[in-house]
């Protein structure tokens, strides 16, 4: 088949190749068609005098200092000033590229027009092997990569092996605690520029992606991907120790440390390790005091948003969480965890002293004490120490009753309630007993 195209798209070697390499056939629309040798011709005639011009100009050029573009801040070099421009922005922050969606900027027109395709749907890029889909090509090669296994970087300090030079820095940061990206707003700096983003949109309230089977709002379109999982009950990430999946990378990567015991997030302010970065950030609140979580129904601030959320429960009375063999409902998962226990018996806390097994945690350490002799819960008014925070908070209504601060004596043939009993035993120092009524 000849190859015939309007001269007047020759000159775009795009156009040329789409028309060569499909063998479309072009109608004599206008006076000046070509057919596949003339093209052939053209290009190379084109090719030859492109070329001669580059070597002119260098030529022309040599001795005076301009055959390179210098960095001012750095000793890095360009050939072409447009190289020296994008490169600089690096040193400067400057990001021109302003989205007419949202409020992400970008260094690079490049990256914008990827970005733009999360707005637009467009994924040209598809991955043969899972299937998954990328709006942008470095992405896309990015993602190859964990098919392959080829992971070239390696981390000097732990060995870790990662497959792109970016993912290697931003995990050096793990060991280094460098956290170079700041908020304006509050002050916290983050290790990764992404998280920076995401914590910006918990000052601005924004939320631009919206879940098409709840209307759910998100600040992120990783969180919204993540979410829409709950709908479809999706778990592509899988552990290759045991038979677990996750619905998220992250719990994943969280998950496969305790099989590992790799703890790579240290607290800057004690010895404290992490197996993940979440658990670290609500630790070091723990001495900074920091609680940025507040409820919008009263004052009260909390240092981790599941803590709000449950705090939430409290005033709109919602149990979402429901046992499947009796009906009951829990406002906690906890709650129901451990409510699920009683229909099956399990009681996975055991006591290293006597082997006695528990059904929770808190039974286990109630326990304990009784092997110990500890006595936690300190009375701040008279310095007396009980077992159980139960007790301590029995003896300080002693305290605090609004009748008269003078010890009640109790008749002999008159009953004595609870309050009582533990008033006088905690002046007497006698174990009285309940007598019948």
């Amino acid at each position: 088949m000849t190859h015939r195209l309007c001269s007047c798209v020759a000159i775009m070697a795009s156009s040329r190749k789409i028309y060569l390499k499909n063998e479309v056939e072009m109608e004599g629309k206008c006076e000046n068609i070509l057919d596949k040798e003339q093209v052939q011709k053209q290009d190379f005639e084109n090719g030859f005098k492109k070329e001669q011009g580059i070597l002119e100009d260098r030529f022309e050029n040599i001795g005076k200092g301009t055959t390179t573009h210098q960095c001012s801040y750095c000793d890095k070099a360009f050939p072409w000033n447009s190289g020296l421009i994008e490169h600089l922005r690096t040193h400067t922050g400057e990001k021109p590229y302003q989205c007419n969606h949202c409020d992400a900027v970008f260094s690079r027109n490049s990256g914008l027009m990827e970005h733009l395709k999360i707005h637009t749907g467009g994924k040209p890029y598809q991955c043969n092997a899972c299937d998954k889909s990328f709006s942008g090509k470095r992405m896309f090669v990015k993602h190859l990569k964990t098919h392959t296994g080829n992971k070239p970087h390696k981390c000097g300090q732990c060995g870790k092996g990662f497959p792109s030079n970016s993912s290697l820095i931003i995990h050096h940061r793990t060991h280094t605690g460098e956290k170079p990206y700041q908020c304006t707003n509050c002050g916290r700096a983050f290790p990764v520029h992404g998280s920076l983003i995401n914590h910006m949109k918990t000052h601005t309230g924004e939320k631009p992606y919206t879940c098409n089977q709840c209307d759910k709002t998100f600040s992120g379109i990783k969180n919204l991907k993540c979410h829409l999982r709950t709908h479809t009950g999706e778990k592509p990430y899988h552990c290759t120790q045991c038979e677990k999946s996750f619905s998220q990378k992250s719990q994943l990567i969280n998950h496969f440390r305790t099989h590992t015991g790799e703890k790579p997030y240290q607290c800057s302010h004690c010895d404290n390790f992490f197996s993940n970065y979440s658990g670290l950030i609500s630790h070091e609140r723990t001495h900074t005091g920091e609680k940025p979580y507040k409820c919008h129904h009263c004052e009260k601030s909390f240092a981790q948003t599941s803590s709000l959320k449950s705090h939430i429960r409290t005033h709109t009375g919602e149990k979402p969480y429901l046992c499947t063999q009796c009906g009951m409902s829990f406002s906690r998962v906890n709650h129901l965890k451990n409510h699920l226990r009683t229909h099956t018996g399990e009681k996975p806390y055991q006591c290293s002293h006597c082997g006695m097994n528990f059904s929770q945690n808190g039974a286990l350490k109630r326990h304990l004490i009784t092997h110990t002799g500890e006595k936690p819960y300190l009375c701040s008014l008279c310095g007396k120490a009980f077992y159980r925070k139960s007790h301590l908070e029995h003896h300080q209504r002693i305290h605090t009753r609004k009748t008269t601060n003078q010890c009640k004596q109790l008749d002999s043939d008159q009953s004595a309630n609870g309050d009582d009993l533990f008033h006088l035993n905690a002046h007497q120092g006698e174990n009285i007993l309940r007598q019948p009524l």
